[in-house]
């Protein structure tokens, strides 16, 4: 299962243990309801409620917890110093839903880390530069860009993809693919700087062939659509379970082939937008 993190949470149903704490210790400061609501990230009903059942001594009913104060410490000490372990790997004593009711009582909250790829200032200025070179290309340019992968190509899961075999894929795999999708127009191949796309035979290969391709800066998934459609192949494909290669090839061609018009035309308007996020992150990984 993917790793996740845990973060301090915000408004929530039930108030948290930091959010009685702090409603109890601005109560006793005199502090209005309001103003106790705005500290304590919550409703002026919910501090009302709190307050009123503090006072008249009422108790939380339901049976007494499995876990005890020094459990709770030991476990959000856990948490803090292990802030991208899943609950899975962090519950020892107690379940895992008992893990996480904790985590939630302690105001901590359960969030995917972000994934971007390290970039050195070097790689961060090449994409800068890259950006502000394609920053006047419209949607209709970026839509004559074949991005590699378009081609559907199923070789590819039982062979190491050499220069060799990446040329083979191109011959009899891309070139029908283009002749379908653009015709006699004009386009231009887009991939990216894997040591098969740019050995100078596969280099050699496309100039023999006339096929322009598209300048490519390095670690910059964030700038390439076709990253976009395979996760939507992903996410289809959850509780597809193939016995064999040949059944895998035919769940992704038949994943593949939901895809709709609709969806790479998004992606490909998106391309403007991905753009100017770069330029304004200068050159840093961007949302996309």
């Amino acid at each position: 299962s993917s790793s996740v993190g845990y973060t301090i949470m915000g408004k929530t149903a039930d108030l948290t243990v930091v959010q009685k704490m702090t409603i109890d210790t601005l109560h006793k400061e005199g502090k209005t309801q309001k103003v106790i609501a705005k500290e304590a990230d919550c409703s002026q009903s919910s501090v009302s409620k709190h307050i009123n059942r503090e006072a008249k001594g009422r108790k939380r009913c339901g049976r007494k917890k499995c876990t005890s104060d020094r459990d709770n410490r030991t476990l959000e000490r856990i948490v803090k110093q292990n802030p991208f372990k899943n609950v899975g790997e962090i519950h020892k004593d107690a379940s895992r839903t008992t893990t996480h009711r904790r985590m939630q009582d302690m105001a901590f909250s359960c969030r995917f880390p972000c994934v971007k790829p390290l970039l050195n200032n070097r790689q961060r200025q090449k994409r800068l530069a890259w950006a502000k070179d394609k920053k006047d290309w419209t949607a209709a340019e970026w839509s004559k860009v074949m991005k590699r992968g378009e081609a559907r190509n199923p070789r590819c899961l039982r062979s190491k993809v050499n220069a060799a075999v990446y040329q083979d894929v191109l011959e009899h795999f891309m070139l029908p693919a283009a002749d379908q999708l653009y015709g006699d127009a004009d386009f231009i191949f887009q991939q990216d700087l894997a040591p098969a796309h740019s050995a100078k035979a596969t280099s050699t290969w496309f100039k023999d062939h006339g096929i322009p391709v598209l300048n490519w800066p390095a670690n910059s998934p964030d700038l390439n659509p076709i990253e976009n459609l395979w996760g939507i192949v992903k996410r289809k494909m959850r509780y597809a379970r193939p016995n064999n290669a040949e059944e895998l090839k035919a769940a992704i061609r038949a994943t593949w082939a939901l895809i709709t018009p609709e969806q790479r035309h998004r992606l490909i308007d998106s391309m403007p937008r991905r753009i100017a996020a770069v330029i304004q992150a200068k050159g840093a990984p961007t949302k996309y």
